[in-house]
């Protein structure tokens, strides 16, 4: 594809499309929690309501607790239905440069200055200022619900929009899910997170949710 043919707006507004969501009739569900890290292991019940607020039930330590309901919440949070023109009408999308990695846009308008990257209909790559610090996240795999597609391994780290030097590590993701009830309704199942600790030893928090059921 020559570069002048590109129409970057076109083909971000196609992967954004393919993006997996929820439909807005979507309730929310609950179900079981288990968080592990090292050798500590904890196990409680949550409920994520229509709201997309988590309740965490029956574990006492609060920062446990803080991090169950900080993986639920950013889970739903992209799993809202938005319409395109609602989030991106006012922007333009400017091409990079085209390579075997894809296609990376810079945004120009509302957004200014946010990047992404596309390859195969899918967003492998998001460069975004969200609160005064810039989100960098990397998508190696995808999984396939059948119609739209769900990030399953993928890197992300915050950004210092000064310097431009990480402010945090840079954290692994493995997402696993499950398609539960009548309808086409995909759940997160688990998720690892590998970073190096302070030691230079790698660390993995591992969160599982299981026996979910949908709320009515």
């Amino acid at each position: 594809m020559y570069l002048t043919e590109i129409n970057c707006k076109e083909l971000f507004r196609k992967a954004y499309e393919k993006r997996y969501t929820w439909t807005n009739e979507f309730s929310g569900y609950e179900g079981n929690c288990i968080f592990s890290v090292n050798n500590e292991r904890y196990e409680g019940e949550f409920v994520l309501g229509k709201n997309f607020k988590p309740e965490i039930l029956n574990i006492d330590d609060q920062d446990i607790v803080k991090s169950i309901s900080s993986q639920l919440f950013e889970v739903s949070i992209h799993r809202v239905k938005r319409e395109f023109n609602e989030i991106h009408s006012t922007n333009s999308f400017n091409l990079i440069k085209d390579s075997k990695s894809g296609i990376e846009m810079i945004v120009s308008g509302k957004n200014e200055g946010d990047k992404y990257r596309i390859k195969n209909d899918c967003i492998n790559m998001v460069y975004r200022k969200i609160h005064g610090i810039i989100i960098e996240i990397f998508v190696q795999e995808f999984f396939n619900t059948g119609s739209r597609f769900l990030s399953k391994k993928y890197t992300s780290q915050q950004i210092d929009p000064i310097t431009f030097k990480p402010k945090t590590l840079k954290l692994e993701y493995e997402d696993r899910f499950i398609n539960i009830g009548s309808k086409d309704v995909w759940l997160l199942n688990s998720r690892f997170i590998r970073y190096l600790n302070k030691n230079n030893e790698e660390e993995i928090q591992k969160f599982i949710f299981k026996d979910l059921s949908l709320l009515s």
